[in-house]
């Protein structure tokens, strides 16, 4: 039977087809958490409670179980972030006995004396760049496991799996080492650090299927939910104390989930009434923008906004 053919989600073949390429893609995961293992004395993994850090662990708990991760969980919080996400972060870190190292921007904002960006959506994106960066000193950390994907954002398209930062941070991306067949060059001078993408090849619609596939517990705010939104050129964004909300503003509670989940400053929801897996699923086949292309703010700023705050540390 042609593949073009195998159109009922039921039919056997079709779901031997998927398993086959999410076992694929798994495999390709645990390899590079166990070359993370293998390479660095100090490694971390950036867990904030979103969906794509959630795989990153699950991915970590079959490369390493029944032994400990070789790494503890960490997370730099701009104090910005959904309750649903930090309360999810906190159960679930407990939950499998791991370690979990929050470092808060609040503190290096007092620390430091860094001015706080103002205006209606005041975002802590680029001064969270400090505390990562001083959390990294402070353990000496030689890599950070991230869950960013080359389907996000064109910046992130660019970088390879092992992308090396030098020792303020920066990465280069015009000085990128060659990945051949699955090979990754993890050699660092003193100082230098390497950010890791386990998942850079898979794509939002790959996650979901591998959610549905593995039963993976998310928050509740990734499905469809009612909340108090402020419509702001065409994008929903939760009110909160952190958004400023004029009286021009247009206040309405509608029926959302989030596609992304990052600061509420700079995150905008989706109308929907997926309030499961397998509706989620359906309206990211039928959707034609990405992501961060649809609900982030901050990416918004300029063309390069993204690839600028890589450039300065950014994760």
């Amino acid at each position: 039977m042609a593949i073009n053919n195998l159109k009922n989600e039921d039919n056997p073949a079709l779901q031997n087809l998927r398993f086959d390429y999410l076992d694929h893609l798994e495999s390709e995961s645990i390899h590079i958490f166990r070359e993370v293992a293998g390479q660095f004395e100090r490694p971390a993994l950036l867990f904030s409670g979103g969906k794509d850090s959630i795989v990153l662990v699950h991915l970590a708990l079959k490369a390493f179980r029944p032994g400990k991760f070789p790494f503890p969980l960490l997370h730099i919080d701009t104090g910005h972030n959904f309750q649903e996400a930090l309360d999810f972060r906190d159960e679930f870190a407990s939950s499998i006995g791991e370690k979990l190292i929050v470092r808060k921007v609040a503190d290096t904002i007092k620390e430091k004396k860094l001015t706080e960006l103002k205006g209606k959506f005041a975002s802590r994106n680029a001064l969270q760049t400090f505390t990562l960066l001083d959390t990294i000193e402070e353990f000496k950390f030689d890599a950070c496991i991230g869950g960013a994907r080359r389907d996000e954002e064109k910046a992130r398209a660019k970088e390879r799996i092992f992308s090396v930062r030098d020792e303020f941070g920066q990465w280069d991306p015009k000085l990128q080492r060659p990945e051949l067949w699955n090979t990754y060059n993890g050699r660092i001078h003193k100082g230098e650090n390497v950010r890791v993408f386990p998942i850079s090849n898979w794509t939002e619609l790959d996650i979901w299927n591998y959610i549905s596939r593995n039963n993976i517990e998310l928050p509740s705010i990734y499905f469809a939910h009612e909340r108090e939104v402020l419509e702001y050129e065409g994008q929903l964004v939760a009110t909160s104390e952190f958004v400023q909300i004029d009286e021009s503003d247009k206040v309405s509670v509608k029926k959302v989930r989030y596609r992304t989940v990052g600061d509420m400053t700079c995150t905008a929801a989706v109308a929907s009434n997926a309030a499961n897996v397998e509706d989620i699923i359906k309206e990211i086949i039928a959707t034609k923008t990405s992501e961060r292309g649809e609900t982030r703010i901050d990416d918004k700023v300029s063309e390069a906004a993204m690839e600028d705050r890589k450039k300065g540390g950014y994760f």
